[in-house]
């Protein structure tokens, strides 16, 4: 993994140049796995993020922003009891492995100073932030609670005794005593570059297997053991003086180390707006998955019953439509009743409206000949009187299953914060009950906003996140001169350009926010719509979102993140 003892060893270094000294100021549990330690540190707060999260478990200085939740959990109100205004005396990496420890002093009541510990694991699945009584080795309280059935050897649990994580048979690259020789004879008998990189693996203290692959191409370089030792010395060096940048070698990582040029995507300033940067998608993308699970789920449910009902209404309608053959059958054996005998089973007849082609007639034996005709007649009755209905039936059911795949579409770009505002919206449409509590409080809830964003003129671009926020941008809040963009025929946010002639770089910066956040955003070209605010009408008793328009002109513009972080950027900027 590329958060391993290496990259854990250049983060602390980067953290003790920020946050040493900091004062704790805030603490938040945004999300179930992680937690957001604010500390006041030469004049300024950094947000600091400590995640155990099964897949993205790091540490690091988050800009990327988050919502307090209304009501803290059990593991929040232990930290605030002992870590509120506390001090960080000390950040340190046990040996070179993925656990960094926060040594902070505090004062309880009597305002007695005592010492407290927070440890990071960086473990996969195992991972976890434990706050620890170094002075008694007890855990108080684990963001992750291990009992003796999980783990017979090491509980995490409050009260129990902290043990810390089993030591590796291995060596820790940075001292000086441990590494003497080792790596040297590795080199001489491993010069396949895979094979070399799995030994160092197997020989030193947290070597990823990216880092361990570049540690083989840099050593495979030496000419000399004296080269070899320089060469070791470097790589060892960078961690000190780390290089931030997202790599793309069989994969796509993020490193410490200073790659070759044409191996590097990006590089960043520092190693946790390279993080920020690597995980802001996809961190972002499973904190909805798992804030939005309940909505997500609703939304499948439905899906798949209509998706089932539609397909039984499409068959009816195919079958209604076939109507007009038991009306023939009908007439022609009233043409002909003269030839029918009661007790047949079935009669041949020509067929006068098909140049008199013979037509097989079933019949019901214990019917008169007369009874089977209006037998017929009926059946035709039935079916003709059931198209109108059964069409319907089926344009609602495909009409609510283009809303509920917009839903899920506005669920898939939504960031954490968007998500209250689409759980409303599936409550005011029934698809999702209204606790109690929540009826009463319904009215005095405020409404999410939409996204705020600036064109390269400064000209302002408002894009809705929501069903909710879309009809309230343009049916409410943008003016009639204004202009209205949206992705054509896909699911997607309504976007608003606060002006009446934009310039054609506007309009091509906004088009490409409209797909952006459309269905559409990965595919190579995206039709989107513009037209004037005034020629945007919901008809009545639409669902929200739902409008149409006419006159509108169409852009065809190529999805970009990076301009439209440049755009988001532009907003902060006034």
């Amino acid at each position: 993994m590329p958060f391993d003892g290496l990259f854990t060893h250049a983060m602390v270094s980067e953290l003790k140049q920020h946050i040493l000294h900091g004062r704790i100021t805030k603490i938040s549990q945004p999300y179930p796995n992680e937690v957001i330690i604010t500390l006041r540190a030469q004049r300024h707060n950094y947000p600091l993020l400590l995640s155990a999260h099964p897949n993205y478990a790091r540490v690091q200085i988050t800009k990327i922003p988050y919502d307090n939740p209304p009501v803290p959990t059990n593991f929040t109100m232990k930290l605030r009891k002992y870590l509120d205004g506390a001090v960080l005396l000390n950040i340190s990496q046990l040996e070179n492995d993925r656990v960094i420890n926060f040594d902070l002093t505090a004062r309880n009541e009597l305002g007695d100073a005592f010492a407290l510990r927070l440890s990071v694991e960086i473990m996969g699945r195992h991972s976890n932030v434990i706050l620890i009584d170094p002075q008694q080795n007890k855990i108080l309280d684990a963001i992750k609670h291990i009992g003796p059935s999980q783990n017979r050897y090491r509980m995490l649990l409050p009260g129990a005794e902290y043990l810390a994580p089993p030591q590796q048979d291995k060596s820790n690259p940075f001292i000086e005593a441990s590494k003497n020789g080792q790596y040297l004879t590795l080199v001489a008998n491993y010069p396949n570059r895979d094979v070399l990189a799995k030994q160092l693996q197997i020989t030193y203290q947290g070597f990823g297997r990216e880092h361990a692959l570049y540690f083989a191409d840099q050593l495979h370089q030496a000419q000399s053991n004296a080269e070899l030792q320089q060469i070791w010395q470097n790589c060892l060096q960078q961690v000190n003086c780390p290089t931030p940048v997202i790599v793309k070698d069989s994969k796509i990582f993020f490193s410490c180390f200073a790659y070759s040029p044409k191996y590097v995507i990006k590089q960043m300033s520092s190693l946790s707006e390279l993080l920020d940067e690597f995980y802001q998608q996809k961190a972002t993308h499973d904190r909805v998955h798992q804030l939005g699970g309940q909505l997500i789920d609703v939304i499948k449910n439905h899906l798949h019953k209509d998706r089932k009902k539609a397909k039984k209404l499409a068959q009816a309608l195919q079958t209604s439509q076939q109507a007009d053959q038991y009306r023939i059958k009908g007439e022609i054996l009233t043409t002909y009743l003269n030839q029918v005998k009661r007790g047949e089973q079935q009669i041949e007849l020509p067929n006068y409206y098909d140049q008199l082609k013979p037509l097989q007639i079933q019949l019901a034996p214990s019917l008169s000949p007369a009874k089977n005709a209006q037998k017929y007649f009926k059946k035709y009755q039935k079916l003709k009187s059931s198209v109108a209905y059964v069409s319907k039936q089926l344009d609602l059911t495909n009409e609510e299953i283009d809303y509920l795949e917009g839903i899920q579409t506005q669920i898939e770009l939504a960031k954490p914060q968007d998500l209250p505002g689409i759980k409303t919206e599936l409550q005011e449409q029934g698809y999702l009950k209204l606790p109690k509590k929540e009826k009463k409080q319904k009215n005095h809830q405020s409404k999410s906003q939409p996204e705020k964003f600036y064109a390269s003129d400064q000209t302002q671009i408002l894009v809705g996140k929501n069903n909710l926020q879309n009809d309230q941008l343009t049916l409410k809040t943008a003016a009639k001169s204004d202009i209205w963009l949206h992705a054509k025929n896909v699911p997607g946010s309504h976007v608003i350009i606060h002006a009446s002639q934009p310039s054609q770089t506007t309009l091509l910066e906004a088009a490409n926010l409209a797909a952006y956040f459309s269905k559409s955003r990965g595919s190579a070209t995206v039709p989107v719509d513009y037209v004037m605010v005034k020629k945007i009408r919901k008809p009545n008793g639409a669902r929200p979102g739902f409008v149409i328009y006419e006159g509108q002109k169409t852009l065809f513009v190529t999805p970009d993140k990076g301009l439209v972080e440049k755009l988001r950027e532009l907003n902060k900027d006034n």
